[in-house]
């Protein structure tokens, strides 16, 4: 049977704090679609952990979340900035181009992910003319698809450059918590000018659940509305609220992430193949050509190749040294 240990950082189970909250919010009754206690508690938690006064929603999915952003900060006629390998430009299946009613991307390169500044700078001055979708607005990934993390000064950048032709800032942080670990400050986002960060609890180890943060919160107008209209206001609501409650009071959310990077420097340490890509999250990305990956997966160990040929594996919160250990003594066997 295959093992999927190390295939994503989403095939894990969920951390047991944010099952016991789950548990503990689960009794009585409450009022739906966010307005209940649940809700609101963790919507303190957020702004505790950002240090801004923002307007907090949760939704069901990062795609959702990532997509009802960008259609809130671009209109049909207007495009978004990412990076070419940015999951909003590779894997959502046009979700952005769907909730903003047909706006555009404009995707750019960049080493492990992260947008260079000259490509930035060159699309930001082009002409806003009637005949393309003008870039309205910069969506950043912090940690990268690669599992690089952007320095301050590398976001003051980028976020720089954009304010000042006007653009409007999303942060996509899916794995914001791994990030954290590696030495982001989490509470630097309203100083960069985020308008609308995505902070994530999937990934981190949550049962399915985001937390769509607008910094800017008269973005929040009629946004209940955005969010019912798009199928993400949720009637028990606060099931996606209680498991934010679970991991931000315990410091779950972190510490798991810590742990989750820490293995994956242990991989990192033992792996025989080359690196393509910095270690700086929970993943490794290697070298490794088809009849090895082939050879890999009759092992009994499934992984995937990533969108730039290499090979990807993923550690979370639950992965073990002892797995890390027992896979690496398979890659050896493979060399």
């Amino acid at each position: 049977m295959a093992r999927y240990d190390f295939a994503s950082d989403n095939v894990a189970g969920a951390m047991p704090e944010a099952l016991e909250a789950l548990s503990r919010f689960n009794g009585g009754f409450e009022a739906g679609y966010g307005s209940d206690g649940v809700s609101r508690r963790a919507a303190d938690l957020i702004r505790g952990l950002i240090d801004v006064d923002a307007e907090v929603w949760f939704t069901a999915s990062g795609t959702a979340a990532n997509a009802l952003a960008l259609g809130t900060l671009a209109a049909p006629h207007e495009a978004v900035v990412a990076h070419e390998a940015a999951h909003v430009a590779t894997d959502e299946t046009g979700a952005p181009g769907f909730f903003g009613s047909g706006l555009g991307m404009i995707t750019l390169p960049g080493a492990s992910g992260r947008i260079d500044r000259q490509p930035l700078e060159d699309v930001l001055a082009r002409p806003d003319q009637p005949h393309w979708q003008h870039p309205v607005a910069l969506s950043l990934t912090q940690a990268t698809e690669f599992g690089a993390v952007y320095s301050q000064a590398e976001l003051e950048t980028l976020t720089g450059l954009a304010r000042a032709k006007g653009a409007r800032i999303h942060l996509d942080g899916a794995r914001m918590a791994n990030a954290v670990a590696s030495g982001f400050d989490l509470k630097s986002v309203a100083a960069l000018g985020v308008d609308i960060l995505v902070i994530g609890g999937t990934k981190a180890g949550s049962t399915p659940t985001e937390a769509l943060v607008l910094l800017d919160k008269p973005l929040g107008r009629r946004f209940g509305a955005r969010l019912k209209h798009g199928g993400q206001l949720v009637s028990k609501a606060r099931f996606l609220a209680a498991p934010w409650i679970g991991m931000l009071e315990s410091g779950a959310w972190l510490a798991r992430a810590a742990h989750a990077n820490a293995m994956a420097q242990r991989l990192a340490a033992a792996m025989p193949f080359e690196l393509r890509h910095p270690v700086e999250a929970n993943g490794v990305f290697v070298e490794m050509d088809e009849a090895t990956l082939v050879r890999l997966r009759e092992a009994g160990w499934f992984v995937y190749r990533f969108i730039d040929g290499s090979v990807r594996f993923m550690c979370s919160w639950a992965t073990t040294p002892e797995a890390v250990d027992e896979l690496a003594a398979t890659l050896g066997s493979l060399t």
